[in-house]
């Protein structure tokens, strides 16, 4: 029975324990309905008639109207359009460094559970290592690390995108851990399944035995940690923006929108209020 399961439906058995997870669905339909109201920001702003980056000084801090939905900022930018710009950056800031972070724990935990043996004490005590790290300071020193003493251009260091693009990386780095070691536990007990032990009876090699055989049986945890750490990752994003260390202005985030805010928290506490409630979601 579990041979014909993995091998015939490996889609249908990820599907199904993917519908039991109750709240691997509720952190999915949240991040659903958060990346379609970002990805219609483009939408918004044509229908509103406006500029998410037009600065009006001579419209600072307005209150909610038809024109402004949700008021402006200290700049007379609009604050609905800019808080979702920020839910784009924010939203693929997350999703991206998430991925990142499976295929880099899935790999070291596949490989740890499947040959075993001193490969995986070295994988697990690495693994370890990190996990021990204080989490929120080791973020703050990579962040600070200055990218022109690691060979790129003072160009390519203060491109616009640069800060996006790494966060990605740094909460890549350091996100894996949890995937690793799910992987792993899980591997270990399928190398010893009757349709891996027939497989490898049968001559085939341990790529494909891990990539066709074991893998598959694999994706149901892996989606699910990758959907619930999508949030933690957004807000050590949002972390690290309102330090000053994430992702750098023009480019808006939930995370600098609320550092742009603490200054103007009794003039104008909406503008903390809706990236908060939104990092809160």
């Amino acid at each position: 029975m579990i041979n014909s399961t993995a091998a015939a439906t490996p889609l249908a058995l990820v599907t199904r324990r993917f519908l039991r997870h109750r709240l691997a669905l509720v952190s999915a339909g949240v991040l659903v309905v958060l990346a379609a109201a970002s990805l219609l920001a483009p939408v918004v702003e044509d229908w509103l008639g406006l500029d998410a980056n037009a600065v009006d000084l001579f419209n600072r801090l307005a209150a909610p109207s038809a024109a402004h939905p949700l008021g402006t900022d200290e700049a007379g930018r609009d604050v609905l359009l800019r808080l979702l710009y920020g839910g784009r950056v924010s939203l693929f800031v997350g999703i991206a460094a998430a991925l990142t972070a499976a295929v880099l724990g899935t790999t070291v935990g596949l490989l740890s559970g499947y040959f075993g043996g001193r490969l995986d004490a070295l994988f697990m005590r690495v693994t370890d290592g990190v996990i021990a790290l204080p989490l929120l300071p080791l973020l703050i020193v990579l962040a600070a690390i200055d990218l022109q003493k690691l060979g790129f251009s003072a160009e390519a260091a203060q491109a616009e995108n640069m800060s996006l693009y790494r966060i990605v990386v740094i909460v890549a780095l350091v996100g894996w851990t949890t995937v690793a070691r799910l992987v792993r536990a899980t591997a270990l007990s399928l190398r010893e399944r009757p349709f891996v032990l027939a497989a490898r009876a049968q001559g085939a090699s341990s790529f494909r035995i891990m990539t066709v055989h074991i893998l598959p049986n694999l994706a149901s945890p892996i989606i699910v940690a990758t959907t619930l750490s999508v949030g933690n990752v957004i807000l050590l994003e949002s972390v690290l923006s309102f330090l000053g260390l994430g992702i750098q202005p023009p480019l808006p985030s939930w995370g600098n929108l609320l550092t742009n805010a603490q200054e103007l928290i009794w003039d104008a506490p909406a503008l903390a209020v809706y990236p908060g409630l939104a990092i809160f979601v």
